[in-house]
């Protein structure tokens, strides 16, 4: 019997657009293939509660520390297709998460304009290392 995905490999990744980096607070837009829109954000925290809002909804990487259990997949209107995005005016992340364990997340963060790819070990790992890459950019400017 084959195996059937609630969700493909492609809703691991979400884009995070970052448009303004005044005193270290990031502001910009997020994009999931699962949103049919962008959501605007104007702080990390923002940021982060927007993404594990998306990712619990999806359940998709499941958090480790929620309660397994065979259910059918969550239903998820296939509607328009998903608003085109233009990149971040400062830099553009796109971030797969493969797992939720450990209160955190773990996964690869690619930054586009530097085209560098990193792994990360938890939220606070991938922040620095976007922190990094603007910084990084400013410096080049």
């Amino acid at each position: 019997m084959k195996e059937e995905r609630a969700w493909g490999e492609e809703y691991r990744t979400t884009t995070i657009c970052i448009d303004s980096y005044e005193n270290e607070v990031p502001a910009g837009r997020i994009y999931n293939p699962y949103l049919e829109k962008g959501l605007a954000f104007h702080s990390t925290t923002q940021l982060l509660l927007e993404m594990e809002q998306v990712l619990d909804r999806m359940n998709f990487p499941a958090s480790f520390t929620a309660a397994r259990m065979f259910a059918a997949p969550p239903e998820h209107d296939t509607g328009p297709p998903p608003e085109q995005h233009r990149p971040g005016e400062l830099a553009t992340f796109a971030v797969k998460i493969l797992f939720r364990q450990h209160a955190s997340w773990q996964g690869c963060v690619t930054w586009l304009e530097g085209r560098q790819e990193q792994s990360f070990r938890s939220v606070l790992e991938l922040i620095l290392l976007m922190d990094s890459a603007i910084h990084a950019k400013e410096k080049a400017s």
